[in-house]
């Protein structure tokens, strides 16, 4: 059973409304919980962008640390490989300078080549070591009737030439010149050509 509660202040004594009340009750419905306001989605989603662009900042500077790191790392490998890339070299040299020593006393027995046995023989020794020489990338420089190169020979000797063609060329070798992967490394000795022009009768 329904109980039905009247407000008497809205009555009179014989049920009629009284003048002046209102005719319905006021049914608005009533706020659930304690009375705050409810939030606002405009704010909270600018909330969510700001702490989204401020990720995606920190994650750009922790992409550009990383990138930082591994250029340093590159770099670092880069200057141990050129290193060690030079000691090889340097050792190389060390070696080879050993092996050109030897060539040369080949060289110099080989001056008076008679065609004997003996010399073929000291021929193919020295053959051989120029081979080795040259699969460790040293190579036997060609002066011989090439314009003389400072950097390539020591000018030992002289001869007058009377051809302008040979001014300043190389005539004679005297000492081979050895370059390791186009760096001179024992530079030769030669004789080279000096023109002068002949006196006028």
């Amino acid at each position: 059973m329904n109980a039905r509660v009247n407000d008497k202040r809205r009555y009179n004594t014989d049920g009629t409304p009284r003048a002046g009340a209102p005719e319905t009750e006021d049914q608005s419905p009533v706020a659930e919980g304690p009375g705050t306001p409810a939030p606002d989605p405009t704010s909270e989603l600018t909330q969510l962008r700001a702490e989204l662009d401020a990720a995606r900042r920190r994650v750009d500077e922790l992409a550009r640390g990383i990138q930082d790191v591994m250029r340093d790392r590159d770099a670092f490998k880069d200057r141990i490989q050129r290193e060690r890339d030079r000691m090889i070299e340097v050792e190389k040299g060390q070696v080879a300078q050993s092996l050109i020593e030897a060539v040369d006393e080949l060289d110099h027995s080989l001056a008076a080549d008679d065609g004997s046995p003996f010399a073929q023989g000291v021929r193919l020794i020295r053959d051989k070591l120029l081979g080795r020489l040259q699969a460790s990338g040293i190579e036997r420089l060609n002066l011989v009737g090439r314009p003389y190169d400072p950097n390539a020979a020591e000018a030992v000797d002289m001869e007058l030439v009377s051809s302008p063609e040979k001014a300043d060329q190389v005539l004679a070798e005297h000492r081979a010149g050895y370059a390791l992967r186009g760096r001179v490394i024992r530079p030769g000795r030669v004789k080279v050509g000096r023109y002068v022009e002949p006196a006028k009768a």
